[in-house]
């Protein structure tokens, strides 16, 4: 299977819908997925904005629990690869990254459109 990287700063922002969760290899066992070297791998769901275009929703794989990321929050994914897959007459194209982090937030409190902080 060939990887295919991904250039992230063309997707928009990029949010979490579902935070991360262990990645099932076996439904009936209820086995998690392993890497090579025995590390889990989590499953994050992204949703990505392109300016002007609908929103869509990628599922990302990645090695390790990813810390901070919640759901609803900017994410940033570095090392972004995507792979054509097939089995029979299914295919579709997987994600994998080498990590989803949150986007740190500049710490200041929104304003309201009125420019008036407080409720009245």
């Amino acid at each position: 299977m060939q990887s295919i990287p991904v250039d992230t700063s063309r997707l928009g922002v990029l949010r979490c819908a579902v935070g991360p969760e262990p990645k099932i290899a076996d439904f009936e066992t209820k086995e998690v997925k392993k890497d090579r070297d025995g590390n889990t791998i989590y499953s994050v769901a992204v949703t990505v904005r392109q300016e002007g275009r609908r929103v869509s929703v990628i599922e990302i794989a990645v090695t390790g629990e990813p810390k901070g990321v919640v759901e609803g929050a900017e994410v940033r994914v570095t090392g972004l690869d995507a792979f054509a897959w097939a089995m029979g007459d299914r295919h579709g194209i997987s994600f994998r990254a080498a990590a989803i982090t949150p986007v740190p937030t500049t710490g200041t409190s929104a304003v309201p459109p009125n420019g008036k902080a407080g409720g009245a």
